[in-house]
Formats: C-alpha cells, sequence, structure tokens
C-alpha cells in the first residue's frame, strides 16, 4: 500500500472521541498520508510496517489508534515504544501525553539511560500503560523484574534504521522474546535496509506495508538553498547571513562535538543567544537547552546529527548545514526540523569548493536541485546595519524623553565649542565601534579556486608545493609522518587526511614530501595538542601515520623528546648521519 494525499478528515477514521476532541484543540485538521494510511489497520489490531521520513507525522499515526484502543484501567503496561535515542523517547512520550489529555487516570513513562534509575523505579510504581523507552534502558528494567510485558498489547518500532545504525538490533531481539507472541507489531524506518527487513519477516504477522514513496515529500515546504564558501570564511559568512536573514528558532548542524561548543561560542561573542547540543551534556542540561529554545529564551542550537535526533520544536524556522552531511540521508534529516506540520522553513547549506561532489549526491538523493545563494556583499552589510541604525534612532525620538540628553548636547556644544552635528558623528561612530557600517568583502572561493589551479605544479609522486600557503604567509612547522613511498602513498592522500580529521582547510596545509620510509608536511605552527595526538593514529594506506614534530624542541615534541623518541625519528630522517 503506497500513502498518498488524501483529503479525508481526522473524524472518519474512527478513532476514540477523547482522541477527536485533543487532535481539535491542537489544531489538527486533516491526516497526512502516513497518518491517514495506518490509522485504520492499527485500530483493526494489524501488524503494520511503515516506512517515512522524520517530519511526516508518524508518531500521531501510531500513538492516536492505539490510544482509542487503550484500557486505563489495567495495571500493567499495555504499549511500548522502543526509540533509539532519549531525545526521541522524551519527545514521543510528550506526544502521547498530549494526545490523552482528555483520558482519566492515564500514565505514559519514559525510560532512557543518564537519568536516575532510582527515579524511574518510583515512577514505574504508578502502573503507566505506555512504556516510551531506549532498548538499553528497557532490558535493564526487564532484567531487573521491575517492567514486566506480560500485559503488552502492542509493541512499536520507532527509526528503526536508527536502532540498526546504533547496533541496537540484537537488545530489540532479546526484548521481543519476553513480549507476548499474540502482541501487535508497528515497525517504523526511514529506510528499508535488509537488516530491518529480516526483522519485520520475523516478528510481524502479515502485515500492512506504508510508504511514503517520493523521499522530497518531507521538504517541499522547505527552501532550500547552498552557498560555497571556504572553511576559513565559514564563521563570517554564517553571521553574515543571521544578521541580515530573519529567524525565529534556529538549528546549526557540525560534524563533531567539539565543533558545537566552537561555533556557539562564536556566536554568542557576536550577539547570538546560542548555545551546544551533544552527547557530552548530561540529560537535565540538555533538557534545559531544548526547554531555553522553545520557550525564546534562546534562538540557535548548534548540534550534532546524534544529539539533535528527535528534537522537535515548533519555532525552528532556519536550518544551518554549518558542516555539510557525508549522508545525503543525514542532509534530509537534519532539515526535516524545519517545515513540519505544513509550516514553511528554510535550509542552508554550505559547501567548501571541494565538497561539490557531496553536494550533487544530496541533490540525487532529494531529487531536486538546490540552488546556489549570494552571501551578504560589504555594501548589503553596511546597508542593513544603518538601517537598523536609523531605524533604533527613528523609534528613540518618538517613545523616549530626551530633555536631559538635549541639554547635555547644548552643553557639549557650548564648552568644546563644536557643533551638534559634530557631536553626533561621533556619537554614532563609538555606537557603532562594535558592529562596524564599514565592512570588508569576503573573498570569492571560486575565484580564489581558479587561482590556485592556474598556481599549482605538475603532479610529482615525491613532492607537491602549495603555493597559496606561501602567499597567505602562514607559519608552519614541518612535521614526520610514518608512511612514503614503499606504501604507495600520494600528497593527495596525505592532505586529504589531514584535512578531514584535523578540521584543516587545504589552505593550511603547506608543502608535503614523499620519501622512501616517510614522508614531511607542513602544517600551522601551535597546533592543538588535542589535535595533534588525534593525528598520530589516523590510518593511510593502512599505515599509522605516527606524527611527530621534526623540531624536537617545540612544545607539541617535547613529550616525545623527553621518551628518546626525538632522537630516533632525528636519526630515521638522516640515514647518513654517523651514530656515535
Amino acid at each position: 500500500m503506497t500513502a498518498s494525499q488524501t483529503m479525508i478528515e481526522f473524524s472518519s477514521l474512527a478513532l476514540a472521541p477523547e482522541m477527536l476532541q485533543a487532535i481539535r484543540e491542537m489544531g489538527y485538521e486533516t491526516p497526512t498520508p502516513i497518518q491517514a494510511e495506518s490509522i485504520p489497520p492499527l485500530l483493526e489490531g494489524r501488524d503494520l510496517l511503515g516506512q517515512a521520513q522524520t517530519g511526516t507525522g508518524k508518531t500521531a499515526a501510531f500513538a492516536l489508534p492505539l490510544l482509542s484502543r487503550l484500557d486505563c484501567k489495567q495495571k500493567l503496561p499495555q504499549i511500548l515504544v522502543l526509540a533509539p535515542t532519549r531525545e526521541l523517547a522524551l519527545q514521543v512520550a510528550e506526544a502521547f501525553k498530549s494526545y490523552a489529555s482528555h483520558l482519566s487516570s492515564f500514565h505514559v513513562l519514559p525510560l532512557y539511560g543518564g537519568q536516575s534509575i532510582g527515579l524511574q523505579l518510583r515512577q514505574l510504581k504508578r502502573n503507566p500503560q505506555v512504556i516510551v523507552g531506549t532498548p538499553g534502558r528497557v532490558m535493564d528494567h526487564l532484567r531487573r523484574n521491575s517492567l514486566t510485558l506480560d500485559n503488552l498489547s502492542t509493541l512499536v518500532l520507532d527509526e528503526a534504521d536508527e536502532m540498526l545504525n546504533m547496533g541496537f538490533i540484537e537488545d530489540i531481539e532479546w526484548i521481543f522474546d519476553q513480549a507476548p507472541e499474540d502482541r501487535q507489531v508497528a515497525l517504523f524506518s526511514a529506510t528499508m535496509p535488509e537488516a530491518i527487513r529480516r526483522i519485520a519477516r520475523k516478528q510481524l504477522r502479515n502485515p500492512i506495508e506504508i510508504k511514503v514513496r517520493n523521499k522530497t515529500e518531507t521538504v517541499t515546504t522547505i527552501d532550500q538553498s547552498h552557498c560555497v564558501v571556504t572553511r576559513h570564511h565559514k564563521m563570517d559568512a554564517l553571521t553574515r547571513l543571521l544578521e541580515v536573514e530573519p529567524f525565529d528558532g534556529m538549528i546549526i548542524f557540525v560534524r563533531t562535538k567539539t565543533a558545537t561548543v566552537e561555533v556557539a561560542d562564536k556566536l554568542e561573542a557576536h550577539g547570538f543567544a546560542a548555545e551546544a547540543l551533544n552527547g557530552d551534556m548530561n540529560q537535565a542540561m540538555r533538557e534545559r537547552t531544548v526547554s531555553r529554545l522553545k520557550s525564546g529564551q534562546l534562538d540557535i542550537i548548534v548540534a550534532t546529527d546524534v544529539a539533535a535526533r528527535g528534537l522537535d520544536v515548533e519555532r525552528i524556522s532556519h536550518v544551518v548545514n554549518f558542516d555539510i552531511p557525508n549522508d545525503p540521508e543525514s542532509y534530509v534529516h537534519r532539515i526535516g526540523r524545519t517545515g513540519r506540520a505544513g509550516r514553511t522553513g528554510k535550509a542552508l547549506l554550505f559547501v567548501q569548493p571541494r565538497e561539490r561532489g557531496l553536494l550533487k549526491a544530496i541533490e540525487r538523493t532529494t531529487r531536486q536541485p538546490i540552488p546556489a545563494i549570494n552571501l551578504p556583499t560589504a555594501d548589503d552589510l553596511s546597508e542593513h546595519r544603518i538601517d537598523r541604525f536609523v531605524e533604533m534612532l527613528r523609534e528613540t525620538l518618538s517613545e523616549q524623553d530626551l530633555d536631559f540628553y538635549y541639554r547635555l548636547v547644548s552643553r557639549i556644544e557650548k564648552e568644546q565649542e563644536t557643533s551638534a552635528l559634530d557631536i553626533a558623528a561621533a556619537l554614532t561612530f563609538l555606537s557603532q565601534k562594535a558592529r562596524p557600517f564599514i565592512v570588508d568583502e569576503l573573498e570569492n572561493p571560486d575565484r580564489k579556486g581558479r587561482r590556485e589551479k592556474r598556481e599549482k605544479p605538475g603532479k610529482d609522486k615525491r613532492s607537491q608545493k602549495k603555493s597559496r600557503s606561501r602567499d597567505n604567509a602562514i607559519p608552519f612547522e614541518t612535521y614526520r609522518l610514518e608512511v612514503g613511498e614503499k606504501d604507495e602513498v600520494s600528497p593527495r592522500e596525505i592532505v586529504g587526511a589531514i584535512a578531514n580529521e584535523a578540521g584543516l582547510d587545504g589552505d593550511m596545509i603547506g608543502r608535503v614530501e614523499i620519501n622512501k620510509d616517510h614522508s614531511l608536511v607542513e602544517l600551522p605552527v601551535g597546533m592543538p595538542k588535542e589535535i595533534y595526538h588525534h593525528l598520530r593514529r589516523v590510518y593511510v594506506r593502512g599505515q599509522k601515520l605516527d606524527l611527530s614534530l621534526l623540531n624536537a624542541d617545540a612544545p607539541a615534541a617535547r613529550k616525545e623528546k623527553k621518551k628518546g623518541k626525538g632522537k630516533k625519528r632525528h636519526q630515521k630522517s638522516n640515514p647518513g648521519k654517523s651514530r656515535k
């Protein structure tokens, strides 16, 4: 069965009156395709295999019919929903609570790691009818006998492909073994890999299959665009766009937990209300951050894919892919955080010049082009700041009592023997020092790339000089890598490995020299200790780089020198030197 757009009403789907009342109060009018196709068979007790992307309304697709069949007088859990992350578990539990607002004696309980097990044990004694949990914590309670599935009528797997990616499949099968054989099963997944199909064949009985066929259905309400920008200019580009683009709430996606903190801190320094959201935060901190975004105390969250899983905040109007995802499916999930339930949203993708292949892969996946936009020019930004300044002046003149300040300016005129115009000009200068009206232009990455191509020497297996790095006057240090000609390594592979692992733009990597048993590479002076130790463990062509600084007195190499390794490496790089 294929889900398609339909004009039917919720009232025609035989839902319980309490459900209809709740969704009317929530402003729901017509079901989404996945809801229209899922609700009838789930009401009948049929097993269901549903394929739908994030943001299509699948939570309501299973929660509404299952709650319609719920017996609130029962003291044991009747519905178990398994979710890959605590964020999604909390979101689903909150949705159940909203839909069941008119059911008496109803209780839903989220179970997830990171929360006190003692608190959960106390809450389980309140006899919840619905459990929403992550597989690990559900297993903990089943083994403790604090949770029993003896009275379970329905088991739901939400985002099954994500649970597969996170290694939960064996845990899920163990949980299935603890449930009654005659339970109803609903499995929802954005994609349908063979491993998920195997679970469906084993655990579902004659299921109804539903699929939202076109991947672009989840993004048709989202205005997508991309801009090409070098890594070095990403933050400048982001702050310029945020300054001229009106937005309500925003999620900015980056690749690493470290980047969430770095980008959020830089945005705060520019005056934006931003916070990081990553896996290193405890649950209380994460819930506080999301709550602040929902309430408007916070405007921007900088997150990784995993940290944002299950995040659904209505006021998110923009999604920015600060780092382009390597997986096109991740792009669809990311931008699905905006443009939900028919609302419009905007998604912006930053693409480095060398990442255009990833952009093409995303366009093939979404089956639509992602148009390019130009970053605000220096003139655009200047005019915007001036316009905002003039508007502030206008509001101040019309709304504030300025008598004291008129007298002050008049006094300064007399005492300093200067005009009111001179005073106004000086005050204007002082007021805009933090955000100047005169802005420098960003370099065009395409023009820069063409210049680099002209300057790049012919390919040489032994060495490759990067004159653009010299032109930029970046101070370099030389590092030794324990890979060379014997490993058939190329300069391109070394540059690619270091750029990807250290988060460096190609401009920040200098000369690469390939020797028989080792290579030399120039990297910027003052490499952070954590990046240095990380690069030592990176592999190229199956060999560990085992990176070391040639100058044994430099900070990054002092530890190696103390271990006696500095001398050994120096001798290796100078095989003709006598060992006296």
